[in-house]
């Protein structure tokens, strides 16, 4: 088993969020900032590759090939990765080019990763295979979730226990492994998820990552809305939230899905840690009229 790189600053904070925690109900409320890993932006993908980055070394990798959506903050964590790592990126990216260049994208230019646009009519996994079929490269799968990627949200879980007494942990459900870790850490009844909508069943997707005896997974699928890349009016109302109340910036995807989730469940009186899974760079690729309505 590879140990984890040093990519980034551990164990990330954990803050109080008072002002939000009484707009919800809630007894208490606290962020996990895994948005500040410092590495490439941050956020859970920077976590998991600590560990899929160490595994693509021990495999004698020259270089790294992964896959997603244009804004795709799993791709631009993996090529600031490999620039760290001084190593060359390939991102095979779903569709065409846009006509212009922003937000995540930005930054994977800036970092000098190679992009190839996989079209209309091929799967993104699929052109990332085949680019993966040059010497040295190495896959990171979609979403950078793997059983190997599963431990970076053990290690997540571990931090949380030692940081504060809580219920339960409330975080976005995408590629699965960041929910998957943190119920093997912590136990499946302790881990509230929320659809994104980037696969279509995510209770599968995580179990996949999971030993058969974790128990009943507890996802919400009512933020997703008509797809992952609509905003829905309860988004953009977690988003003004969280920002009116601690000057906490989501993104309209993933962390204000989770909002939104956590606002629709709240208990009253209940001690909440909110994952803070990073993504603010796809906020500044999105047109403004549709983030505030």
């Amino acid at each position: 088993m590879v140990e984890p790189l040093a990519l980034g600053t551990f164990p990330t904070p954990l803050e109080s969020a008072p002002r939000l925690a009484d707009a919800l109900g809630l007894g208490q409320l606290w962020i996990k900032r895994d948005d500040l890993i410092g590495l490439g932006g941050g956020g859970n993908k920077a976590r998991k590759l600590r560990f899929t980055c160490a595994e693509a070394l021990a495999a004698g990798a020259t270089a790294l090939v992964t896959t997603g959506a244009p804004q795709s903050n799993h791709a631009r964590a993996t090529a600031a990765a490999a620039a760290r790592l001084g190593l060359p990126c390939v991102l095979v990216l779903a569709g065409s080019a846009p006509a212009r260049t922003a937000g995540n994208l930005l930054l994977d230019e800036l970092v000098g990763a190679e992009v190839v646009w996989s079209g209309d009519r091929t799967p993104g996994e699929v052109a990332a295979e085949q680019v993966a079929a040059r010497p040295g490269a190495f896959l990171i799968p979609f979403g950078g979730s793997s059983r190997t990627a599963v431990r970076a949200y053990v290690e997540c879980a571990r931090e949380l226990t030692e940081q504060a007494s809580f219920d339960h942990v409330v975080v976005a459900v995408g590629s699965g492994a960041t929910m998957a870790g943190l119920v093997a850490g912590l136990g499946a009844a302790r881990v509230r998820g929320v659809d994104v909508g980037a696969v279509a069943d995510p209770d599968a997707t995580v179990r996949a990552l999971l030993p058969d005896d974790t128990g009943e997974l507890l996802i919400d699928r009512g933020q997703v809305g008509a797809g992952y890349a609509t905003v829905t009016d309860q988004v953009r109302a977690a988003l003004r939230l969280a920002a009116a109340k601690e000057g906490l910036f989501l993104d309209p995807t993933y962390t204000g899905r989770a909002m939104a989730g956590l606002a629709a469940a709240a208990e009253p009186g209940s001690r909440v840690v909110f994952l803070h899974t990073g993504g603010l760079p796809g906020l500044f690729a999105a047109d403004p009229a549709v983030i505030v309505g």
